[in-house]
């Protein structure tokens, strides 16, 4: 049965999560179809986005639907004080679908429950993005071959990261073991951590990111310390550049150990190691656009 709204991870079953990703792979061999002609999606981001608005525009644009929206909030009327609710039920007048990213944490859930057109989350403040982990797990099943067992090393901002707070959630279903690499100041959810405990997943804590940590990984998944989160400008320059990745730190690797980072990088990987076999980040962003396109036929109920 097809969902009506993508508003968290939490709410696919492990054989929701494999349809939608056995639905991405085919869009990966055939992206270009008429599935979406007549078709209306609404792109409404409140707060900036480069590769999640693109690849869900040239997800639509791809499958012969059209486009309206907003990539700065300050271009429409929330600007003028238009509440939440009403910017909502005015674009469900013109719209079949609301892709909807915004700056406060569970806005995806109060839209959904107006109920006026399916809503997909693409990011709500530190909380969800299960469009990212959806593309996540593809690029994990494709490099991997598989998703069961595998053990990840989260790395970075993992208090603020919302995308390795969804990954946790999406991986739950698969056995994963993970590795929370972070400073003290950045430290993974206690809400989080009580997730892995309640559904018996592995894990350990640390702030060396160190040779054996790499090493001891097929899944390497850096985040950048997001400024946008800090109060303090001070603690973010404190810890801004805690962690680098270089090519050197590479060695000795699995060797089906790729690299994963929802992007933008502001520094934690060096330029060395984008050519290097592990390096998987441009492709994991591509295979967004299948991903979200599934997503989008999901919602609305639609087959390739």
């Amino acid at each position: 049965m097809n969902m009506k709204h993508l508003v968290s991870i939490n709410q696919l079953s492990a054989e929701q999560i494999i349809r939608i990703l056995d639905r991405a792979a085919l869009f990966e061999k055939n992206p270009n179809q008429r599935l979406l002609e007549g078709k209306v999606v609404a792109t409404l981001f409140f707060e900036p986005s480069t590769r999640t608005r693109l690849s869900f525009e040239t997800a639509v644009n791809r499958l012969s639907g059209r486009v309206i929206g907003f990539s700065d909030a300050a271009t429409s009327s929330s600007s003028k004080g238009e509440s939440l609710k009403d910017t909502i039920s005015m674009v469900a007048n013109y719209a079949d679908v609301i892709v909807m990213r915004h700056f406060l944490e569970g806005a995806a859930l109060y839209a959904s429950e107006l109920d006026r057109a399916p809503i997909v989350n693409a990011g709500d403040g530190a909380n969800q993005h299960p469009s990212q982990t959806l593309l996540d797990l593809y690029s994990i099943r494709k490099t991997q071959r598989q998703l069961e067992g595998r053990t990840i090393a989260l790395v970075g901002d993992l208090k603020y990261g919302r995308t390795v707070h969804s990954l946790i959630v999406g991986m739950a279903h698969f056995r994963p073991r993970f590795i929370f690499v972070s400073p003290p100041e950045l430290r993974m959810p206690e809400e989080c951590k009580d997730f892995c405990r309640q559904h018996d997943i592995p894990f350990t804590e640390t702030s060396d990111f160190s040779p054996e940590v790499i090493q001891g990984v097929d899944i390497l998944y850096m985040t950048r310390v997001q400024r946008e989160r800090f109060v303090d400008l001070e603690e973010y320059e404190r810890v801004k550049n805690v962690y680098v990745l270089n090519r050197e730190m590479l060695m000795g690797c699995r060797d089906n150990l790729r690299i994963l980072h929802p992007l933008p990088r502001v520094g934690e990987i060096a330029l060395d190691v984008d050519d290097t076999p592990q390096a998987y980040y441009i492709q994991q962003a591509q295979n967004g656009l299948y991903t979200r396109q599934s997503i989008l036929c999901e919602v609305l109920g639609i087959e390739p």
